[in-house]
């Protein structure tokens, strides 16, 4: 067989003899005919004499049962492959204009493809739950999809006789009789190309390597004689063989679960491991990367392949390479294995002088540099060039480069002046802002929309109606078109609308498990699998077309396409869907008269195309006017023109498909790959065939996923966008992006790359900048989009303009002076007599009184007596009277579920719950919990500078342990501190009153004056008054911070495991990641919220640091979702009761913009340093690390990352408080701390020094300021959060840092000086307990055997 393949970048020459093929088509039962026959049927192979064992074998009958079986049996005796491809230049590779690839490879393959279709075995639940949906069968499956296709069995074996690849005077050579097999073990996928494939693959180079060889330029390996030619191999000896299984996930994930690389399976430094770091890395790849480095024998042989390629590369590289094994010894040889060994100042400076200069004599220089850095101040600029100088040899040698090394370390570990945030008041969601509502006229909102499908339910929808759903489907979220699917029968649709709502809901499932599952090595099939999908989209879009056209010929004229008599392919209609737009110029027309034009390049090449199709479409539309029920039942029909409405699309694709599957092309390793740019084509097409507003809308779900704005993120998808490789077309072909881009965006000027380069037109300024500034103008134009999105699929219970929930306490004071109180927006409660909610609320007051004057008789009692315990009878008297106060608000509650928010009910609950924090922290005193002692002795001696009760021996030991403190930082670690050497007081309780015990707890745990004076004065903290004992019909879901491992976390390990042991309170951990986007933390916390709706018990929501934003985020799309997922808050027996916010970063935090400053200038120095190296580097030197740096700025880590630090940012942190929407009758506690020295951990001791420069406030916990750590917005005003603001019962201020909540998870971070501190032996029951506690006093958790007689 011979064929010619050439796509104008690489000619193909294949040749093929001696091929078979046998096809078996297999099905229905096996008779004893049959039987017989197959076991005399000869094998194919038997003639080629296969090395493959597997086919050599007589085969037992095939028999299959059910559905049909395809076996092709294949083998070829030998085979060609001739290559020639076209390389780019790289001077610096000696690689130079007009070189080539040449490529052959030689050999025999056989194998088999085994392919069973047959009828799914569990359809019911194989499409239920998680992402995938709820939906059944006879709602989403159409016949086809009933089936399944088994490909397991089927395999290909690949010997090579001679392969080479020869480059100019470098060639690559093959060992002969190599060996490459691959079977597939499992894999089974339906037809929505759902499941998983699992392979092995197998390769024996016989004992030898691959090689490299090189002549000098100019020479040929083939022609050159054998003293000018150097060699190398490239594989050590233990990859020379081996085999390992690699699993296909159904989104093209690859991953290794298990690898040999000897005859002997056994484990080594290149197992598993080592190519699933390569190929699929997770938290333990950095580590065996690093074995990796330090093995010398690798990076030997590393480096003699390099030094073939480029001597400078590899001196440079040896360099590095020597550099690590030599930090790696000085490491080894200090003990040092742990960061902690290595974090306090005294030690960093005696490695770093070690590292410089072989010994310590540097250290009292390099200490006062550390000390600097570690104060927040800096680094010191001049000392450390300085030290650089005198001890780096190649420091004359890179000067230049070196200065800019030590610049950047300067901004990055230096304090950044950042915006100061602002207050905004009347911000309210971007869909009630005027100026975009009355787009939206026609388009129902997502509260008219279920309002009208649950309205009749037993009648059909009106066919008007069916086809605007069907319309605006595309612009839905998953959740929406599952829910509409599944709440009307399908009968209730019309045919086309239904098939057409199953297409967008099956394309959208598929896109959102992409969506967290694209870019690099760890997803290189992903390409193809987009490629199925995304023209079989595009070709139902197009088909789609005419049928939206027909029912929108009163909104907008009909195009006509192009007629041909031959079948088109999507490409080609794709490119005629702009046919009738009017021609720029004649010129256009006779260029390109020969080919169709695609939408994408279509609208590139026609500067004055918005012009003419303004002026075509105001002609159109001029005096046609919209249906009454399209406009809503209050319009006249003169109130609304076509050209007033927003102006959907019509594909099926909406803007966030098509926005994720941009991004994974762009993050794709296969960027030159002719599969890419078709998908990125057929997308860019798509988009050009669409409305200008869908464009923009495409880049607003770029830099705005969820709504929370990151210019970051779609500044660096706009530079690769621009940059599009278009290799695989020919030039004529090819789409001028920048054409493209100002066609969509009428008015901005896109900057050019090489306007910016040296020798450019703004050579001075920064490329990045103009990206990025063009990137904040797209944000904030797209705000029209993304109300139109807040429009369609949030849920507003409320306007802004509704009153403010408030309790019946307070509507019936506004009645009774004549305040006119609208209630129709007010959340619907049970209705009962006033009379009897008012004598409700004057008993629990008249309790609260009674019980508080009881307890300062008691309180007065015990100060006479010594206080020794609480068990006389007027303490027990005053305990009793509170807990009737307890069951009296309780009883309010109950009638009215706002009544915690009135002034009185609130102060006594927030007393409640700091006398329970101080319960809690008694408790653990006395039972010995963790080292809870030992910390309170710790805190105590480090608050003792600013007690006033302390006596001068304490104070006198005091300044002993801060001294020897001081000497360890001094460089003096031999001083050893014992334990009984330090003053104690906790570490013997019972040698101390209650009172005592209560006073000291007081003084070393609550930072504020004020509040210590309170909590001192309260009968409700001195008589620790306990809950009776039981369990809690309740479930806690926690969300934890910014780091975090999510489900398999440990955070509060040991608390969480007393209170189910204690109380029976399950904990369910929300799998949220570390540094991820709200959308992403949101939906792993609403998985959490449904297992514990399943539970049947109401759940708390329990969030850290950044865990605080995320659950509030998942309450508010909860809350403003489907009717479903609103039920999910609000069942009466699993419903959403509380919220505990510990160390809330929901306000963001000052590290968001100073970070985000710091980067924009980092990224600025390095553009400036490539500017700089044009005069030493070729073009293609440059543009090889630019696009390594796209690439890493495209890399899913890095717009995760940039995802999760947006809630830092103030634009973040408004865009989520503007669309909230939350519970009113939900109450909020908070924890807050403020650290101080005696509480900085010394791993904490920089960030919290930077933070206090940054802001000008040292009142934080070393991320978040206790100010913004509060259950409401602060800087954003709006109806919302007033409510919230209502709901916030608040919380005593701590002394503590933001990582109080941690204790194994920073392990590897604890000093001997955090030790000694207890830094992070901080009593974690305090996180919970007191939250819980104080919710069941006050009847919003339930006892499980209340609620089992309630029958709950």
């Amino acid at each position: 067989i011979y064929s010619y393949h050439d796509d104008g970048q690489t000619k193909c020459i294949p040749e093929v003899n001696g091929g078979q093929m046998m096809i078996r088509l297999v099905g229905g039962f096996m008779n004893e005919e049959r039987e017989d026959a197959a076991l005399l049927q000869k094998s194919p192979w038997d003639d080629i004499g296969s090395s493959s064992p597997s086919l050599l074998e007589k085969e037992k009958p095939i028999f299959v049962s059910d559905g049909i079986k395809l076996i092709a049996d294949f083998g070829v005796s030998s085979f060609a492959l001739n290559n020639e491809t076209i390389v780019k230049e790289f001077a610096e590779l000696d690689i130079f204009e007009g070189s080539k690839l040449f490529s052959l490879l030689a050999g025999t393959f056989n194998g088999r493809v085994s392919a069973h279709l047959r009828p799914q075995p569990d359809l019911p639940s194989s499409k239920s739950g998680g992402a995938k949906g709820m939906l059944g069968p006879s709602k989403l499956i159409n016949p086809l999809e009933a089936y399944e296709i088994d490909f397991a069995g089927s395999s290909v074996f690949l010997k090579i006789k001679e392969s080479s690849s020869t480059l100019d005077h470098r060639r690559i050579i093959m060992p002969t009789e190599t060996t490459f097999e691959v079977k597939i073990l499992e894999s089974t996928v339906d037809m929505a190309l759902e499941g998983e494939t699992e392979c092995e693959i197998q390769w024996d180079f016989q004992g030898s390597s691959p090689v490299l060889q090189v002549t000098p330029v100019g020479q040929t390996p083939a022609n050159a004689s054998h003293e000018d030619k150097k060699q190398a191999a490239l594989l050590i000896s233990p990859l020379r063989q081996g085999r390992l299984n690699l699993t296909v996930s159904s989104v093209g994930g690859i991953s290794i679960k298990k690898a040999a690389t000897s005859r002997d399976d056994r484990e080594g430094l290149y197992n598993w491991k080592f190519f699933n770091a390569l190929v699929s890395p997770d938290d333990d790849s950095a580590a065996h990367i690093m074995e990796v480095l330090h093995d010398k024998r690798t990076m030997t042989t590393v480096i003699q392949v390099i030094e073939l390629i480029n001597d400078e590369l590899s001196k440079i590289l040896n360099y590095i390479l020597t550099q690590v094994w030599r930090a790696k010894e000085i490491f080894d040889q200090e003990g040092v294995s742990d960061p902690a060994e290595a974090i306090p100042g005294h030690k960093m400076a005696r490695l770093v002088s070690l590292f410089l200069c072989g010994d310590v004599n540097q250290v009292d220089n390099i200490l006062p540099i550390i000390r600097r850095i570690t104060a927040g101040e800096g680094l010191d600029l001049v000392r450390t060039k300085e030290l650089l100088r005198e001890h780096v040899e190649a420091y004359e040698t890179w000067a230049p480069e070196i200065d800019r090394a030590v610049r950047w370390a300067e901004v990055m570990l230096g304090p950044m002046a950042a915006p100061t945030p602002y207050v905004e008041n009347g911000v309210p969601p971007l869909s009630e802002l005027p100026c975009f509502a009355k787009q939206f006229v026609g388009i129902p909102s997502a509260k008219e929309l279920y309002e009208i499908l649950l309205d009749r339910r037993q009648l059909p929808l009106d066919p008007y109606f069916s086809s605007l759903i069907s319309t605006i489907a595309p612009y839905m979220s998953f959740r929406q078109i599952e829910y509409v699917l599944r709440i009307r029968k399908s009968s209730d649709w019309q045919s086309d609308d239904l098939r057409r709502l199953r297409y967008v809901y099956s394309i959208k499932r598929k896109v959102l498990e992409i969506s967290e599952s694209y870019g690099g090595l760890a997803f290189l099939p992903q390409n193809y699998l987009v490629g199925i999908f995304v023209g079989e989209a595009t070709r139902a879009s197009l088909r789609a077309r005419s049928r939206q056209q027909q029912q929108k010929q009163e909104q907008q004229f009909i195009q006509q396409s192009f007629s041909t008599k031959k079948k088109r392919t999507t490409l080609s209609t794709l490119r005629g869907r702009r046919a009738a737009a009017p021609q720029a110029n004649a010129l256009s027309e006779t260029i390109f008269e020969d080919f169709v034009m695609s939408p994408a390049s279509r609208v590139a090449s026609q500067t004055n195309l918005l012009k003419q199709e303004k002026q075509a479409q105001e002609k159109i539309s001029q005096g046609k006017k919209l249906r009454q029920f399209y406009i809503g039942e209050d319009a006249t029909p003169t109130d609304i023109t076509i050209t007033d409405r927003y102006e959907l699309g019509d594909s099926l694709l909406g803007p966030q498909d098509v926005a994720i599957l941009l991004q994974a092309g762009l993050t794709s390793s296969m960027k030159a790959s002719t599969v890419v740019q078709l998908n990125q084509r057929m997308l860019l097409d798509l988009m050009a065939s669409q409305p200008r507003s869908f464009a923009v809308a495409v880049l607003a779900e770029i830099g705005m996923p969820g709504g929370q704005g990151s210019s970051r993120g779609l500044a660096s998808a706009l530079m690769s966008l621009l940059e599009l490789d278009q290799s695989s077309f020919i030039p004529a072909h090819r789409l001028d992006m920048h054409a493209l881009l100002e066609s969509w965006l009428p008015g901005f000027k896109i900057p050019r790359r090489e306007d910016y380069l040296a020798g450019g037109r703004w050579a001075r300024q920064s490329f990045y900048e103009a990206i990025f500034g063009v990137a904040k103008n797209i944000i904030e134009d797209a705000e029209r989009y993304m109300a139109l999105k807040g429009h369609i699929q949030r849920f507003r219970h409320n306007v802004e303009t509704d009153p403010i929930p408030v309790p019946k306490e307070s509507e019936l004071e506004m009645i009774n002076v004549g305040i006119e109180y609208d209630k129709s927006s007010m959340p619907k409660f049970p209705s009962l007599p006033p009379e009897k909610l008012s004598e409700a609320i004057e008993k629990a007051k008249d309790l609260i009184s009674s019980a508080d004057r009881q307890g300062e008789i008691a309180i007065a009692e015990l100060e006479k007596s010594n206080g020794k315990t609480v068990d006389s009878e007027l303490c027990k008297t005053a305990i009793g009277i509170y807990q009737e106060a307890f069951d009296a608000c309780a009883a309010v509650v109950k009638l009215d579920p706002l009544s915690f928010q009135a002034d009185w009910f609130k102060q006594f609950y927030r007393r409640n719950y700091d006398a329970l924090m101080v319960k809690s922290l008694y408790d653990n005193i006395m039972e010995d919990v963790d080292k809870v002692r030992s910390w309170m002795d710790a805190l105590r001696r480090g608050a003792s500078q600013v007690a006033q009760t302390e006596n001068h021996n304490f104070m006198k030991n005091s300044s002993i342990l801060l001294n020897k403190l001081n000497a360890i930082e001094e460089n003096e670690p031999e001083i050893e501190l014992q334990e009984e050497s330090l003053p104690t007081f906790f570490a013997n309780p019972e040698k101390h009153s209650q009172q005592e015990l209560i006073d000291a707890i007081i003084d070393a745990v609550f930072f504020n004056k004020n509040e210590q004076e309170q909590l001192m004065k309260d009968p409700l903290v001195r008589l620790l008054i306990p809950n009776r004992p039981g369990h809690y019909n309740f479930t806690v879901i926690s969300a934890m911070g910014v780091i975090t491992e999510g489900k398999h976390g440990t955070e509060l390990e040991a608390a969480i495991k007393r209170l189910y042991k204690e109380r029976g309170i399950t904990t369910i951990r929300a799998d949220t990641g570390t540094a991820r986007s709200f959308e992403f933390n949101a939906s792993k916390i609403e998985d959490a919220i449904i297992a514990a709706v399943n539970l049947k018990k109401p759940f708390g929501l329990l969030g850290y640091s950044q865990g605080c934003a995320n659950i509030l985020m998942c309450e508010s799309l909860l809350r403003s979702g489907t009717p479903l997922q609103q039920k999910f808050l609000t069942t009466s027996n699993s419903g959403l009761v509380c919220r505990q916010l510990l160390f809330s970063a929901a306000n963001g935090s000052v590290h968001g913009p100073s970070t985000n400053a710091k980067v924009q200038r980092l990224i600025a120095m390095c553009e400036d340093f490539f500017k700089y190296q044009q005069g030493y580097f070729s073009r293609a030197f440059i543009t090889f690390f630019l696009e390594l740096l796209n690439n890493f700025m495209d890399s899913p880590p890095f717009q995760n990352f940039m995802g999760g630090a947006q809630s830092f940012l103030p634009e973040g942190s408004k865009a989520f408080w503007r669309e909230g929407q939350h519970l009113p009758q939900v109450p909020t506690c908070v924890l807050r701390g403020v650290m101080e020295k005696h509480t900085t951990p010394e791993s904490l001791e920089m960030i919290s020094n930077v933070l206090t420069k940054q802001s000008g406030s040292a009142l934080h916990d070393s991320q978040v300021h206790v100010y913004d750590a509060v259950g409401h917005p602060v800087y954003t005003k709006n109806r919302n959060g007033r409510v919230l603001e209502n709901c916030d019962m608040g919380g005593a201020v701590q002394r503590c840092h933001h990582w109080s909540p941690l204790d194994e998870e920073v392990a590897f971070l604890k000093t001997k000086r955090d030790a000694i501190q207890g830094s992070f032996d901080c009593a974690k029951d305090r996180h919970v307990y007191p939250w819980i506690d104080v919710n069941v006093r006050f009847g919003f958790i339930e006892y499980a055997s209340e609620a089992k007689k309630a029958g709950k």
